[in-house]
């Protein structure tokens, strides 16, 4: 298809897995991304979202410390 990539190309475009672009595609925070029976096409231009995921307990304690010193 022109102007989109499959999960394989986009997965080697930006560098992560797979799996969590599928995850991505399926959360809709890939925008202009359309699923074709169990393939998704990814707009040629699609950015790469920004990566939301807490990586440690550290952003919830700082978090819990600020809340409690007001």
């Amino acid at each position: 298809m022109n102007g989109y990539l499959k999960i394989s190309e986009v997965s080697e475009k930006w560098g992560i897995k797979e799996r969590r672009i599928n995850t991505l595609c399926l959360e809709g925070r890939i925008e202009g991304a359309v699923k074709f029976g169990n393939t998704w096409a990814i707009p040629e231009n699609a950015e790469k979202p920004k990566d939301e995921r807490v990586k440690s307990g550290k952003y919830i304690k700082q978090k819990e410390n600020v809340e409690d010193d007001k």
